[in-house]
Order: C-alpha cells, then structure tokens, then sequence
C-alpha cells in the first residue's frame, strides 16, 4: 500500500513540476472595437513648419477638419462607409489647397489630368478612374463605375462620356486653374532649360523628390463593419504622356478588405505601384497576421524606403485602429474616432 502511495504522490510531483516548466502561451488582448471611425491624408511630401505661414497652416487644419467632420456626421448618423468616403473626399477635390480637382496640378502641356479610385471592403469591388479632364469630382465617378459597371477602370474620353451617361457633374476644363499650381508648372519648365535636360529625362528629374504631393484619401468604418477607401489626385506636376500614378490602381493608392483594413496611399506613385504597398498592408495582416501599426510601419519604413520610394498612407483596421505612416517630412492628415476625438496633423510628431 505504501509503495502505491508513493508511485502516486511521484507521478503528481512528476506532473507539477511539467506544468511549472511549460512554455506560457500569449494571448493577444483583442483590440477595443470602434463602432465607426475615419481617417484621412491631404498629401504627403516636403512639408516643413519653418516654410508654412501661420495663416496657411490653420487654412490646411480649418479644412482637414471640415472634411473629416463630413464624413463623421455620416458615420455617426448611421451612413455607409462609401458615402462618407465620397462625401470627405468631396470637400478636400473642392478645395485649392490640395493637389486634387480643384486643386490639381498641371501636365507639361498645361493641362489638369484628373485620377480616383474607390473600394467596398465588404465585396472587394472597386472602381477606378485615370486622365479626366472635365469631371468636378473624379471620386465620385470612380464610384459609378463600381456601381454601375462591368468594369474597374475607365480612363480619358471613354470614362468623360461615361460619366455623361450617368450625371456626374462635368466642367469646362478652366475650372480646375489655380494660380500658384500654373507658377509651379512654369518653375518647374524653367528649371528644364536651366539643367538643359531632354523631353526624355525631364520627367524623371531629381526636383520630383523636392515636391509636395496632395494626393488625397480617406479610409471609413461604419456601423455595419464595413469598410471603404478612396483616393483622388492630379498627379504629378509636369507629368508627360497621360502618365497615371498609383492612385487609381487598386492595391497601389487604394485597398479595402473587411477581413483586414482599408488603405489610402499618397507619394511618388511609381514606387507605390512597384510595391502594391496598399495591398501589401492588408496581406501581412491576413497572412503574417501582423497587426495594422506593423504591417504599414514595414511596408513604408523598410520595403517603400528601401525600393526609393516616398510618401505614407492613413490606413484602418477592422476594428477601428488608426494608422498615419510616411517617410517624408510630414503629410496632411486627422483621424476620428466613435467618441467623436480628433487628431490632426502636418508634419513630423515632433513638428506638430
């Protein structure tokens, strides 16, 4: 009987001792969930506060708020996150201050060529737009296009008589004329002759890492879970041969998974392309199982910037989280969540 008890008492000595020396298991707590949230960019580049006047810097925050609110207002009422999208888009492509619409800037010819894209998270359709020339609002194009047809794509003279068939607001192409865009166009023309640099090279002169780009973008979440991004931009200054950017490119300037996040992109578009960096972000979150804040830090910090590449992107995850990532010195840019806290920015943290 003895022996029994003692073979016992070893065996749940033997057992103990396992289950202290056993490897712990780590659970990761699960992110509190937004019941909606929004975030945006205005462009990402060399922004530097010693270069911006105090009156121009409250114009850049009084609209990034007003935008971001826009859409809040939708969410908050219970809107889709593709409305919301649209609608804050809106306000910024009608706005000189940002290198969209209104505010685009010219080819080499002269010219505002216009490009959006939008995607549904829920469905993973998309639409797209590139080279519009007469329509006010390209995001809202891009949306007829996922919604109301066969295709992603459209570009040119055939996406303008699409957009005529179906109502969008077109406008004579002097409407989207600013002035200090026009200056940039001549500055950047002088500094071709200046350099003595050939039609072949000047697209791809070193000024371009110099420029600011106003992209826009913004990434909803609704009520219902859904998630919805889009772009909208006119590209880069003195672009030549109907040269597109990332931003009508599903999975380059624009991605929207409800299994992972949505993303807006904004920077040198050739790199953005290159990398599919909006994609990217979402794959290493479905597939690496990072979360948003590592997946957009190694995608901008280390894969962008090691191919060359620059800009950032605001990006949501499905539970709300936020991401702001660029590698440039600063980008235009605000986040809201469901309590209605606002956080607005222009240059590096430091900076702000």
């Amino acid at each position: 009987m003895k022996s029994l008890l003692t073979v016992l008492l070893l065996s749940f000595l033997c057992f103990a001792c396992k289950q202290e020396n056993a490897p712990q298991t780590t659970v990761k707590p699960t992110p509190q969930q937004q019941e909606f949230a929004i975030i945006i960019h205005g462009g990402a580049g060399t922004i530097l506060k010693k270069n911006m006047t105090d009156s121009m810097e409250q114009a850049y925050k009084a609209k990034l708020t007003e935008a971001i609110k826009t859409g809040y207002e939708i969410l908050k009422n219970g809107g889709n996150s593709l409305e919301a999208v649209q609608r804050t888009i809106n306000v910024m492509e009608d706005s000189p201050l940002f290198n969209s619409a209104k505010g685009a800037v010219f080819t080499h010819d002269g010219k505002n060529e216009l490009d959006a894209s939008i995607m549904d998270g829920a469905t993973l359709n998309a639409g797209a737009v590139a080279g519009v020339t007469t329509v006010r609002n390209p995001i809202n194009l891009a949306y007829e296009v996922m919604t109301n047809s066969e295709h992603v794509m459209l570009s040119g003279k055939g996406a303008e008589t699409f957009a005529k068939e179906k109502g969008i607001e077109l406008v004579d192409p002097s409407y989207f004329f600013t002035q200090n865009r026009y200056d940039a166009l001549q500055r950047a023309l002088d500094r071709e002759k200046q350099d003595s640099l050939s039609k072949a090279t000047a697209f791809y002169d070193p000024y371009i890492k110099d420029e600011k780009f106003g992209t826009v973008g913004c990434v909803a979440l609704d009520k219902n879970g859904n998630i919805a991004a889009g772009t909208s931009t006119g590209g880069m200054s003195n672009k030549r041969y109907n040269r597109i950017g990332d931003s009508p490119i599903i999975g380059s300037g624009t991605y929207a998974n409800n299994a992972t996040c949505g993303v807006s992109s904004t920077g040198w578009g050739e790199y953005f392309i290159r990398g599919q960096v909006a994609y990217d972000i979402s794959a290493q979150m479905e597939y690496a199982e990072k979360s948003l804040s590592e997946a957009t830090a190694n995608v901008i910090q280390e894969k962008l910037t090691k191919l060359g590449g620059t800009g950032g992107i605001v990006a949501l995850d499905h539970y709300g989280n936020p991401s702001m990532e660029f590698n440039t010195e600063g980008m235009y840019r605000a986040y809201m969540n469901d309590q209605g806290e606002l956080t607005l920015g222009i240059y590096k943290e430091n900076e702000n």
